[in-house]
């Protein structure tokens, strides 16, 4: 993912060196960077994010996961050689995935709430900050409407579909290309929902000015920080843009709902590891059995807008968000079972190692990860993603030509080798 699990592996990757490498000048306050500061030398990273909720609970779908309150879902399963985390061997595997199953046809239409988000940047007192007299107040308003133009959300041409689809139903097609019926689609309905607001005391931010002194170019949060301020602490907490959205109504658990966020990433301040451009997870809440109430799970996602220069490699604008909701549909609860998408362990071709079910993360450290794409008047360059048959070490592969990727079919031309745990 740019990937979201919160508490079993929080991955944060990483610079070369530090988040020193964008010191602020004397001037300047010292958590305020330079305006012309980029991210460049950061490593782009998705990372997992446990899923979040008011107790633990068991993980109702028509041919998915049992005993819950979410989004449809189905369930297949594969067979391979490799190890679980306890490096036993093991021969079977389960996956678990947003839609309908391909081999019933037909088009699935999952709702997909934009909840665009203010960054509120305050002083430690909590009152309000300001910065050569302008308030620190970071909005992302301009980038909803480019967000619906592009790819993510309309119809574009792709080899997988003959009729032109959004970019993640063309990567699932792809995927299921020789299982799934002519007519078979997985569509998302966006909508744009009540803006939020995150509010963050000084301490746990860093943020560069735009060249005007406005805020911001970008802003860094502490991840730990980022996670508890985006996911409510009960069910009634309205306090967090996702609590809020929930008991407004405006996100329910039949949604796909992303929080847009404007060139905001995440960090590990202890050890400046950066950055996180997005994850995806769920906030969840207990059933009650002896009401025949099953658990809700509400599957969201964090993705930042990113402005061209911030990063190199090609990303900007909905790299992370393609990513999130490609890998949402492929895993949306986030291994919560311990089952369903853990996968043999796997070694990527830029050097990640790992072993569930995230189709971005296998091709993000490459130089060629995203697929630009011009539409609406604009170049939007969603990430490539790996296919379901390369988790499975399926060889030939039954995807669309025979292909590990998709949709730059070249990205991601051979297998892994097989892996001992933790690719040792």
């Amino acid at each position: 993912m740019f990937r979201a699990r919160v508490a079993p592996a929080a991955a944060v990757v990483c610079f070369a060196a530090s988040l020193a490498f964008v010191a602020p000048a004397s001037a300047q306050d010292p958590d305020q960077l330079p305006s012309t500061a980029n991210l460049e030398t950061a490593g782009k990273k998705s990372v997992s994010v446990a899923p979040h909720g008011h107790q633990n609970g068991q993980a109702h779908a028509r041919f998915g996961i049992p005993d819950i309150d979410s989004l449809v879902n189905f369930n297949g399963h594969y067979f391979a050689d490799g190890f679980d985390t306890d490096g036993n061997l093991k021969h079977e595997w389960y996956f678990n995935t947003i839609g309908n199953p391909p081999q019933l046809g037909g088009t699935t239409t999952i709702n997909a709430p934009v909840v665009p988000v203010i960054m509120d940047l305050r002083n430690a007192d909590g009152t309000p900050r300001f910065v050569n007299g302008k308030p620190l107040v970071s909005d992302p308003t301009p980038f909803v409407q480019p967000v619906l133009n592009s790819p993510v959300f309309q119809d574009a041409s792709f080899t997988s579909s003959g009729t032109p689809t959004q970019f993640t139903d063309a990567v699932q097609r792809a995927e299921y290309f020789n299982k799934a019926k002519a007519d078979w689609h997985t569509r998302l309905a966006p909508s744009v929902k009540t803006t939020r607001r995150m509010v963050l005391k000084r301490g746990t931010y860093q943020f560069a000015l735009n060249p005007d002194g406005t805020c911001c170019r970008f802003i860094l949060v502490d991840f730990n920080t980022f996670v508890n301020a985006l996911f409510p602490a009960v069910a009634t907490d309205t306090t967090t843009p996702i609590g809020a959205a929930e008991n407004a109504g405006d996100i329910t658990t039949k949604d796909l709902s992303s929080f847009l966020f404007p060139n905001t990433f995440l960090a590990d301040f202890s050890t400046g590891d950066c950055c996180v451009l997005g994850f995806h997870s769920y906030d969840f809440e207990p059933g009650d059995a002896g009401k025949k109430q099953p658990e809700k799970r509400y599957v969201v996602d964090y993705a930042s807008w990113i402005s061209p220069g911030l990063f190199g490699g090609g990303f900007q604008d909905v790299t992370a968000l393609s990513h999130e909701i490609a890998e949402a549909y492929n895993d949306p609860f986030v291994v919560s079972d311990g089952i369903h998408n853990l996968t043999p362990w796997w070694l990527a071709p830029f050097g990640l190692c790992d072993h569930v079910l995230e189709t971005g993360d296998v091709l993000e450290g490459l130089p060629n990860a995203t697929f630009p794409m011009t539409m609406n008047g604009m170049t939007y360059h969603p990430q490539n993603e790996a296919l379901l048959q390369w988790f499975e070490f399926e060889s030939p592969s039954s995807a669309l030509g025979g292909v590990y990727s998709y949709p730059d079919t070249t990205v991601l031309p051979h297998l892994s080798a097989p892996q001992l745990p933790g690719c040792k």
